[in-house]
């Protein structure tokens, strides 16, 4: 029925992860072609949103861009990550890094120009040349052969410095570069330094740049273990409320504080948080590759949405051109009248206020246009989006969640991504439910002579308590019911509906470590089973 779903889509007789890139990528590529590249080139949607897809566009892996103000540790995170100096690299605490810099697997070690980059038709960047000479000076490809490269890619970009010269020296548009990007990318990482909370403007601009990349978006607080507990809560409350000024949205940013570089921590008050926090976001980036083909069918999805609301802002200031005369003055008047006019669209099209472009940036880009040789709505090309987005995107979606569901699950290895994944030192190693898991004896027998003074009050018949007993004692923990319920049936092994002393004691065990804040086990680990269980238990087994 759909045939850019078969060969057209890029698939491969091999199996795996790579299959189902492969299909949607052909796919989505096959419908941008078809479908929505027409309309934009007919309203000439390129000239005033984002430059036309091409093959790397959908063929690229995942990409994460890092974005803040100088030595706020951005060049030192991507070393963290690579767990390898990359060619390029400078790291200092003036501001060092005056380039973007793409970091990308290579066989070989070294550095790729701007210029000769963006003729490269394998790689994302050719777009890029409409910035000119004085960006891609400023921009440059780092490859080397790292495991993590071969799963994602890294933008670093120019640290932000606060005052007008720099805006005007770059002799480019940072923050169209940076719109660029965002567009592109699966992940926008802002840094923010524990002693560098001050949003400047042209930082404040770079975060404006990102309207509508709202859920690419991830914070990092940076150097936390240079500040004690105390002062990392007030840091945190001030960068909350230096975002929530610059950002509109009435969502919380997900902040992920830690201590990014291969340093003994300054201060250790939190070292428990930072390795929670770090696991989170490596958990997060580790799942692009997963998500990059629903990605990149969401972007398309806001592609078309945004296109077929400029064909209707061109085709309206058309029509409502005169045909001979008074046209540079009804253009004036169409232009001053464009917050008026987005209105009477929402209403006429029923379209949402938030898919429409900014007013000021497009009366800016109107400005110079000749409204005369705009085109008039043409319904087909209008319908033929609208069949992409009601039907083809549909059969695309479930085609991908049916190949995840059969794939195994695709993640970033390597660097520091492999550090925390296994071993004495991954996260939550030897606490909790795991706590004793590598130790011969039974960890609750430490613990037990409390336990058993306890359990010798409640008048144990034959050696056990009944489970009217038992709640009175557990019931004093204030945990709810449910959990009770739960830890009652992990601590009952032999299922008898009473606790012996060892039954007892591991249920207060497992008490103890919901109150410290850990999940309980689904099932009971080998080793918190009592030793007086043990055999009969793993015969049941």
């Amino acid at each position: 029925m759909f045939s850019w779903l078969g060969k057209q889509g890029g698939g491969r007789e091999r199996g795996g992860g790579s299959d189902v890139v492969q299909t949607v990528t052909g796919g989505l590529r096959d419908l941008y072609l078809r479908k929505l590249l027409p309309l934009e080139e007919h309203y000439r949607f390129h000239d005033f949103h984002s430059p036309a897809l091409e093959e790397a566009d959908f063929e690229n892996k995942p990409m994460v861009l890092l974005v803040g103000q100088y030595s706020t540790g951005k060049t030192t995170f991507i070393r963290y990550l690579l767990e390898q100096d990359f060619p390029g690299m400078r790291i200092g605490p003036e501001p060092t890094t005056d380039s973007f810099i793409a970091v990308m697997y290579g066989d070989t070690e070294g550095n790729v120009p701007g210029n000769a980059l963006v003729v490269d038709p394998k790689k994302p960047f050719r777009k890029l040349s409409r910035f000119g000479n004085a960006f891609l000076n400023r921009f440059m490809c780092s490859q080397l052969p790292n495991q993590v490269l071969k799963s994602i890619s890294i933008i670093d970009s120019p640290g932000i410095l606060s005052g007008e010269k720099q805006r005007i020296s770059r002799g480019y548009d940072f923050c169209q570069v940076l719109q660029w990007f965002a567009e592109r990318v699966d992940r926008i990482i802002l840094l923010f330094d524990a002693h560098k909370l001050d949003i400047s403007d042209e930082f404040s601009e770079a975060i404006k740049s990102f309207r509508g990349q709202d859920d690419k978006i991830r914070v990092v607080l940076n150097k936390a273990d240079q500040v004690d507990t105390q002062q990392l809560m007030r840091v945190y409350g001030a960068l909350m409320w230096s975002l929530g000024k610059v950002i509109n949205t009435p969502e919380v940013l997900r902040v992920y504080i830690g201590s990014f570089w291969a340093h003994p921590l300054r201060n250790t008050e939190n070292r428990r948080l930072f390795e929670a926090e770090a696991q989170d976001l490596f958990k997060d980036i580790q799942s692009l590759p997963q998500k990059a083909a629903v990605r990149k069918l969401n972007d398309l999805i806001k592609r078309a949405r945004l296109a077929k609301v400029h064909a209707y802002i061109i085709s309206y200031l058309k029509k409502e051109m005169p045909s001979v005369f008074g046209k540079e003055n009804k253009k004036k008047e169409l232009i001053s009248r464009l917050p008026e006019i987005y209105i009477q669209l929402q209403r006429e099209y029923h379209i949402s206020a938030g898919d429409f472009p900014e007013v000021k940036k497009m009366q800016e880009l109107l400005e110079t246009c000749d409204f005369t040789k705009f085109h008039s709505l043409k319904p087909k090309l209008i319908e033929a989006v609208d069949n992409m987005l009601a039907n083809k995107i549909a059969s695309l979606m479930s085609l991908i969640r049916q190949e995840e569901s059969n794939m195994p699950t695709e993640i970033v290895h390597g660097g520091a991504f492999d550090g925390t994944m296994a071993g004495p030192f991954g996260h939550g190693y030897g606490e909790g439910a795991k706590e004793g898991a590598d130790e011969d004896e039974w960890v609750v027998a430490k613990d037990k002579p409390a336990y058993d003074e306890i359990f010798y009050t409640l008048s144990p018949i034959n050696g056990k308590i009944s489970g009217i007993s038992a709640k009175k004692e557990m019931v004093t923990s204030k945990l709810p019911n449910s959990v009770l319920g739960k830890i009652w049936k992990l601590a009952d092994c032999d299922g008898d509906g009473m606790l012996d002393d060892e039954e007892f004691a591991l249920a207060k065990h497992l008490i103890k470590i919901k109150l410290d804040g850990y999940e309980l086990p689904g099932t009971l680990p080998p080793h918190l089973v009592p030793p007086s269980h043990r055999k009969p238990f793993q015969t049941a087994e």
